[in-house]
């Protein structure tokens, strides 16, 4: 589990939830056989099933998200200046992303296409 702040911004929370969503669908999709637990979002944001490794990969994003300097200004990660993931980590988004994104799109969730693609 995270330690952070009881307060989470508007955006850090629409971004947790957002990226929460994401790493849910594609532990199912590619490590369905693997045990998963509950996997509790800060901010009072709801538990997620994930095995180990997504659970892993899901602490380090929210710690990434709750961290960002440009809070302010803040653009999708793909587009921002700052690169706060590390190489491992962006390639592994970007499946992730890519991965669920069009699962999402197939399932009529219109509201995380203007996300996949912006």
């Amino acid at each position: 589990m995270i330690t952070t702040m009881d307060t989470l911004t508007k955006h850090q929370k629409k971004d947790v939830r957002l990226i929460g969503k994401f790493v849910e669908i594609y532990c199912a999709g590619r490590h369905g056989s693997l045990e998963r637990s509950p996997f509790t979002l800060p901010g009072s944001l709801g538990q997620r099933n994930l095995c180990r490794e997504c659970a892993a990969f899901m602490a380090y994003a929210v710690s990434k998200r709750i961290k960002c300097p440009l809070e302010a200004e803040k653009p999708s990660c793909k587009h921002c200046r700052i690169h706060c993931y590390a190489a491992e980590q962006r390639e592994k988004v970007r499946e992730i992303m890519g991965y669920s994104g069009r699962r999402l799109m197939m399932r009529g969730r219109l509201d995380y296409v203007w996300h996949y693609f912006f």
